[in-house]
């Protein structure tokens, strides 16, 4: 049992180091761009951020973590196939439906404000 205790904490502290890693490529990448901002091209700075945040990505799906990422991503891919979309004359019924009652509260808040405007206006003078 205390190996296994070990064991998790040793990939633990090694799936930290790696993230760690894995944010020092991603801002040596942006620093870089920066850096050579005089001296190298854009195109070759870009390659540069492009280049960190890549071995960034990699290094952090070595982890525990990247894998259980990636897990999720798999499953939500899965249950996006299940959605059932709705028609082309479903969204539109919809989508005007949403403008006819937005125009209706508009109204019903301008009415409101000039009913309140004209109280207080009879209130004050």
């Amino acid at each position: 049992m205390a190996a296994n205790t070990e064991t998790g904490q040793q990939g633990s502290i090694l799936d930290t180091i790696k993230l760690i890693v894995a944010v020092v490529a991603l801002i040596g990448g942006l620093y870089a761009f920066y850096y050579y901002q005089d001296t190298i091209a854009l195109p070759l700075r870009v390659l540069m951020v492009l280049a960190g945040t890549a071995a960034g990505i990699a290094i952090a799906m070595s982890t525990t973590l990247g894998r259980q990422l990636w897990q999720f991503i798999q499953g939500s891919r899965v249950e996006i196939r299940k959605v059932v979309w709705p028609t082309r004359q479903e969204t539109t019924q919809v989508a005007i439906m949403v403008f006819v009652f937005t125009l209706v509260m508009a109204l019903f808040f301008w009415g409101l404000d000039y009913a309140l405007l004209a109280l207080t206006r009879l209130l004050v003078s």
